[in-house]
């Protein structure tokens, strides 16, 4: 599902860190070493439809490297 963040995400929690991610080596691979974050936090989002609603995001980040692999986990009421 391709989708656009609309405004700045709220509520970021981080829930795993380190070798608490399971994906750590292909992160690794592919974006490089870092200090790798599993997180998750809420947005409104634009669907590909044009459909906007609020959504809980998931996403892996590291200090220099940035946000990558950004998904909805599940679309939210307002």
């Amino acid at each position: 599902m391709d989708f656009e963040v609309i405004g700045e995400i709220t509520d970021v929690e981080t829930f795993a860190v380190g070798s608490s991610i399971r994906e750590l080596p292909r992160l690794r691979r592919i974006y490089g070493a870092g200090r790798w974050r599993k997180r998750k936090g809420a947005a409104q989002v634009r669907l590909t439809d044009g459909t906007i609603c609020k959504a809980e995001l998931h996403w892996y980040e590291a200090h220099g490297i940035g946000r990558k692999e950004m998904k909805i986990k599940q679309l939210l009421d307002d």
